[in-house]
């Protein structure tokens, strides 16, 4: 069998097309028949399948390879498409893959971060409506105090005073009290732009004529606060000694409405050194001065609050009669006469006060009293720094 194969298809020592497919039939056949077969057969078959291009196909049948026949170029062309567009599509949904892998992270981290980013949205809207509630607040309290402002003008314009419920208004023998807290406000506050100039030269060491101008520009504005107490006495003189337009700590040094001269002098008598025998004489005997009119006062308001307070006790009674009606309206009568001397005493306190600054000032240079007002603000500012500590304290 093997030399008929090697005798068909040879043409001048050469393999023809012919000749190689009818040997390669004919031992299709035989192997048909014969199943079992010899390897040299198997082993020729194979050679001649390689030298023509024959590639085994499944149920004993053969192709030509597409390289090796001009007459396949159409076929290759397409089957060789046909690769390269599975090739691309394999790529395609590798990367594909690597995308949606991609993707699922990227969405993951995408969601945390949305997350985030809401948050911080919202924590920003919060912020800006606290902000906007803040301003809005300010913007009443400001409008308030333009309208509080109005009206006071207006009051001192037609001679009255507006009441602090604001329901009602009365003479200025009335109701003087939220008038005279504003207007002391704004003492207050050019008072301490004045110290805050006087600190000023004197840290800079200004001459003795500049000095000078400053001390006697805050020694007149004392003045003013004096008149203002006045005024404001004659409207309500219970408002003034008791103190309500100073702070709590302020109130609790409180004498008469106001600040005790021989306190302040002695205060002062450790800040001004070194001073002139002289001057230490001068500021001692003013001392005195002081602490004898001030007992003086004190005892006077002692004993009117001893009168004050029989007058009342001798008005106690069964009452119901018309006898006792009449009573009671004559002793009350009586005790309205004996308050109207508060405003008295009231009086003469702030002029024992305004009478020690007047003459400290003429015992001390200009500079010593530029030092002096310098300590005495400094002390009543200590007081109110003190009232907002002690208001702030955390309570339990």
């Amino acid at each position: 069998m093997g030399s008929r194969m090697g005798a068909v298809g040879v043409e001048d020592g050469k393999l023809t097309a012919a000749g190689v497919l009818s040997s390669i039939s004919s031992f299709m056949v035989v192997q048909n028949k014969y199943t079992p077969h010899s390897a040299a057969s198997v082993e020729c078959l194979t050679s001649l399948q390689q030298k023509i291009g024959l590639v085994p196909l499944s149920c004993g049948r053969f192709s030509t390879m597409a390289d090796t026949s001009p007459r396949t170029d159409t076929s290759t062309d397409v089957d060789t498409d046909d690769k390269d567009q599975m090739l691309e599509q394999g790529q395609l949904a590798v990367v594909a893959a690597s995308d949606s892998s991609d993707r699922s992270k990227d969405k993951t981290l995408d969601q945390k971060t949305l997350r985030r980013l809401a948050q911080n949205r919202e924590a920003a809207r919060k912020s800006r409506l606290r902000k906007k509630a803040y301003v809005q607040q300010l913007e009443s309290s400001r409008l308030k105090l333009t309208q509080l402002e109005q009206e006071l003008q207006k009051a001192r314009q037609q001679g009255i005073f507006i009441s602090s419920s604001g329901d009602q208004t009365h003479a200025m023998s009335g109701n003087g009290a939220l008038a005279f807290d504003v207007e002391y406000a704004r003492w207050l506050e050019e008072h301490n732009r004045q110290i805050n100039e006087l600190r000023t030269a004197v840290n800079a060491h200004a001459s003795e004529n500049d000095l000078r101008v400053i001390v006697d520009g805050i020694m007149a504005h004392y003045d003013e606060k004096f008149k203002l107490k006045g005024v404001a006495a004659k409207a309500d003189v219970f408002h003034i000694l008791s103190g309500m337009w100073k702070t709590p700590a302020e109130r609790c040094f409180l004498w008469l409405g106001g600040f005790r001269s021989s306190e302040l002098l002695k205060l002062l008598a450790s800040q001004l050194e070194p001073l002139t025998e002289q001057q230490v004489m001068g500021i001692c005997n003013l001392q005195q001065s002081s602490q004898q009119a001030e007992d003086a006062l004190s005892q006077g308001m002692e004993a009117l609050q001893q009168s004050l307070a029989e007058t009342l006790a001798g008005s106690l009674g069964p009452s119901g009669s018309s006898g006792n009606v009449a009573n009671y309206m004559g002793q009350m009568a009586m005790a309205m006469g004996k308050l109207g001397t508060l405003e008295n005493f009231l009086r003469q306190a702030d002029n024992l006060r305004q009478q020690t600054l007047q003459q400290m000032h003429r015992i001390l240079t200009t500079r010593q009293s530029a030092r002096a007002l310098l300590a005495i603000n400094d002390y009543f500012s200590r007081l109110r720094a003190l009232s907002s500590l002690w208001l702030a304290r955390p309570r339990e």
